[in-house]
């Protein structure tokens, strides 16, 4: 068959369903069609939570800020992979560097190669574009929350200036729901966000409010978060509760905490 008089012949939309279907359309980059794994953390929480389940002595490693550092992240998965008796991952945020859904489904692939279960918090960048409407589809909700051994994971949406409704930034009606059905065998909890209170992400007015509802939650041990690419290690209100500053994977490091019903270790791995 002679394809080009084919082709000549068919009407404009017979054209782009045949171009369709040899996949040689290239689509928007902020067209959120999602490829692959969806439901990323709501699938690794359940498994989290079966095998942590009566720990009292739980290993997880935080990498944070990849975005554009596809190498890297690779490099940092393989060496995670290495380390004794990792029990979950987390990512600080910031898979994304203009919110394009391409790039949240090239980190996931890369993310998926973690011989752990993982899970991921929303960054600012990932707020840009339609990246919060991929972030959705592919990791789930923007906050929440889960159980390993007898710590809760409180795991939060903190960007509020790149973010389309930054007034429900933080959200304290999932504070609130969360506060409310903590189980009693719950002793302690971490908190995991992206940006920090009092950096210029956050919406600092209800900063000294938000410390206040986290202080609620049974034997707080510490606070984590990523955004500023270096480590650092700060009582930002004075209280006695730490908040770690997760480095960017392109420092070629990352954190390791062991948690215990007693308090707690950590270090910064370089790779």
């Amino acid at each position: 068959m002679n394809w080009k008089k084919a082709v000549a012949r068919l009407p404009i939309a017979g054209c782009l369903l045949l171009l369709a279907g040899c996949e040689m359309i290239d689509y928007h980059p902020y067209d959120v069609r999602i490829k692959g794994e969806t439901g990323v953390n709501g699938k690794n929480i359940a498994q989290i939570e079966a095998e942590m389940a009566g720990r009292r002595h739980l290993r997880f490693a935080m990498i944070s800020d990849t975005q554009r550092w596809y190498d890297e992240t690779e490099e940092a998965v393989a060496h995670i992979n290495r380390q004794d008796s990792v029990d979950f991952v987390i990512h600080g945020g910031d898979q994304a560097d203009f919110g394009m859904t391409q790039e949240f489904l090239w980190m996931r692939d890369i993310l998926g190669g973690l011989t752990r279960p993982y899970v991921c918090v929303i960054g600012n960048h990932d707020c840009l574009g339609t990246g919060v409407e991929t972030f959705k589809k592919v990791y789930g909700p923007l906050n929440f929350a889960f159980t390993a051994g007898t710590t809760r994971f409180i795991c939060l949406q903190t960007n509020a200036l790149e973010y389309d409704d930054p007034l429900s930034v933080p959200n304290f009606g999932f504070l609130e729901e969360e506060l409310e059905g903590l189980s009693p065998e719950i002793k302690s909890t971490v908190v995991v966000m992206h940006t920090e209170p009092y950096a210029e992400q956050f919406n600092n007015n209800v900063a000294k409010v938000f410390q206040e509802y986290l202080r609620r939650f049974p034997g707080l041990r510490f606070c984590l978060h990523g955004h500023g690419h270096n480590f650092r290690a700060k009582e930002i209100f004075g209280d006695g509760v730490v908040y770690y500053e997760c480095p960017s994977v392109s420092k070629r490091s990352y954190l390791m905490f062991d948690v215990y019903e007693e308090g707690y270790d950590y270090e910064v791995v370089e790779f």
